[in-house]
């Protein structure tokens, strides 16, 4: 119908990424103003906001059962967010730039996050302990994904090219190349 249902307004500056949780019910926006919030779609008002980072919040992403939430920041970390309590449970620390995408596995038990410091990092959903760096981009590392059985792992680059790499082995098992500039999706 092109019906408006709700206008949502509460952060303090632009909103640059957003996603519904799998059962639809909640909207999540990350600001420029470095706070997450979720928003309640048949009330439309505001559940929480995620208090945390330092720097403006630029990737979230919701786990496939909607009890978490992953938002990566400018300030070089994700943090790991109970949604039904807006509780931070981890906060992931090692990359050396700023976040460009971060993604759960399908079965909630991995985080794969991409960052303009040029490398990939696993990490375990459920500790927050750093599995893995996978490395070999030449420049930032824009988008990053899981393929649906979580075995994969694809980035994209703005040196043009792009990888896949194996989640259990931490291999890059194909490069794709081919695009004369920055690649700056991947699914």
């Amino acid at each position: 119908t092109g019906k408006c249902y709700h206008t949502f307004r509460g952060h303090s500056a632009e909103i640059v990424c957003l996603s519904f949780n799998p059962q639809s019910t909640l909207l999540a926006t990350g600001s420029m103003d470095t706070t997450a919030k979720l928003w309640d779609l048949e009330k439309g008002e505001e559940v929480a906001t995620l208090n945390g980072h330092s720097a403006e919040i630029i990737a979230l992403s919701f786990n496939t059962t909607g009890d978490r939430i992953i938002t990566g920041s400018f300030d070089h970390t994700v943090a790991v967010w109970e949604v039904g309590t807006g509780r931070l449970l981890h906060t992931l620390i090692g990359h050396r730039g700023e976040i460009s995408s971060a993604q759960f596995n399908w079965d909630c038990s991995l985080i794969v996050t991409g960052s303009m410091d040029k490398t990939c990092m696993l990490w375990d959903a459920v500790t927050g302990t750093h599995i893995a760096t996978l490395a070999g981009h030449s420049k930032e590392v824009l988008d990053v994904c899981f393929d649906y059985t979580g075995q994969r792992i694809a980035t994209a680059s703005a040196d043009g090219s792009a990888r896949v790499y194996n989640a259990g082995t931490k291999q890059c098992i194909a490069k794709l190349e081919g695009h004369e500039d920055e690649i700056s999706k991947v699914s």
